[in-house]
């Protein structure tokens, strides 16, 4: 027994240190390098400060809605609903936004809206929407907006994040600085 134990111990006080210090002042010296020092990109709007890598919540319709949030966008508790996609609970929330977007969106069917609209992340907190997600709700920002459909589609693309190397994630686009530029179009 005392052959395991002590190797045990040894390894665990070991990593105790490793991570809980080490690992630590390495990532937060590789942040220190990052721009913003790893706070996170940082933009000022109307007199407010706006942090990129953090949901907001647009509910206007001339904005681009961002996707649901389990934690009502509260950046100090992030985190999931926890329910199960077969939950009742779960599904009338899922069914209760469905309705919300086709009653801001006439025209649209049920099967035109991407499930990132409908159905929250993991953090609760994912500032961005999948490209189809912003191209779903160009007609009803032209409406609400006066613009022209294919200004709002210009924009999308001009704002359209691809993959890392071309190969990790999939094309996104980040939903306050698309809405900024709405703002800023004349």
């Amino acid at each position: 027994m005392k052959t395991n134990i002590l190797p045990a111990i040894k390894l665990t006080l070991l990593f105790m240190v490793f991570f809980s210090g080490i690992y630590t002042l390495v990532l937060y010296g590789i942040a220190q390098l990052a721009p913003n020092q790893g706070k996170g990109e940082i933009i000022l709007h109307n007199g407010k400060k706006f942090y990129t890598n953090i949901a907001q919540n647009f509910t206007d319709d001339k904005y681009f809605s961002s996707r649901p949030s389990a934690v009502a966008y509260n950046a100090a508790g992030s985190g999931g609903s926890n329910k199960g996609p077969s939950n009742p609970d779960y599904l009338a929330e899922v069914q209760a936004r469905i309705d919300t977007f086709l009653a801001h969106n006439p025209g649209v069917s049920k099967s035109e809206i991407p499930s990132d609209l409908v159905t929250a992340s993991g953090a609760g907190l994912d500032p961005n929407i999948s490209v189809q997600a912003a191209r779903v709700q160009v007609k009803r920002i032209a409406q609400s907006r006066g613009l022209a459909e294919e200004n709002i589609k210009q924009l999308i693309v001009s704002h359209t994040e691809r993959p890392l190397l071309g190969l990790f994630g999939t094309e996104k686009i980040n939903v306050l600085k698309l809405n900024i530029s709405l703002d800023n179009l004349k």
